[in-house]
């Protein structure tokens, strides 16, 4: 199958839900650790032959078992979507932060910053930037990107309000620093 979709010139890559819960209706997926298995990585594998990337949906307390596969698989460049989804709530915040940590160490591990408002629809950008100040500083402002969550954002936000947020977050940065996030580093990863 990805032999097919490479004949595509713009196919860089798969995404993958990962997310696993023991609560039934928040889970993707019907046994934890299914990156540990055999069969699991035996397909993973074949991204790094074919040089893919690989986008990860998980939630923050996973990041662990994920962080043996970066280090498992270095040739493949691995995008976390969603900043790690920590959808718990605030209380939840340094859990989240240790997991982000954990997570960056591996070099072939870049967060995409987005879908903040799945955890707090009534988010504002105040309330999102503790989550992205600690995702860039985990991460470093090479190996972040900002993006967002459409159409599923639209449940609770505007576009432009995602994007001025952003914006609104980063104003004391360096112009290269917010090309970096706004741009470059979805370009360099994505290979556009």
């Amino acid at each position: 199958m990805l032999d097919e979709h490479m004949q595509y010139a713009n196919f860089r890559g798969i995404r993958q839900s990962m997310n696993y819960h023991t609560d039934s209706a928040k889970t993707y997926l019907t046994q934890p650790e299914v990156s540990r298995t055999f069969e699991w990585r035996r397909g993973f594998k074949e991204l790094a032959r074919r040089g893919l990337s690989y986008d990860l949906q998980l939630y923050y307390w996973q990041m662990e078992e994920f962080l043996e596969l970066a280090r498992d698989f270095p040739d493949v460049q691995i995008i976390l979507n969603h900043t790690g989804m920590q959808v718990d709530g605030p209380s939840h915040f340094e859990g989240w932060r240790e997991a982000m940590n954990t997570l960056a160490q591996a070099p072939n591990v870049a967060c995409k910053i987005s879908g903040l408002g799945m955890g707090n629809w009534n988010w504002t950008s105040e309330s999102i930037r503790p989550y992205v100040e600690e995702a860039i500083a985990a991460f470093g402002v090479d190996r972040a990107m900002f993006a967002s969550n459409f159409p599923v954002d639209k449940l609770f936000s505007s576009y432009d309000a995602i994007w001025n947020a952003f914006k609104k977050i980063t104003v004391g940065f360096s112009v290269s620093e917010r090309s970096a996030l706004f741009h470059d580093n979805a370009a360099t990863f994505y290979r556009v």
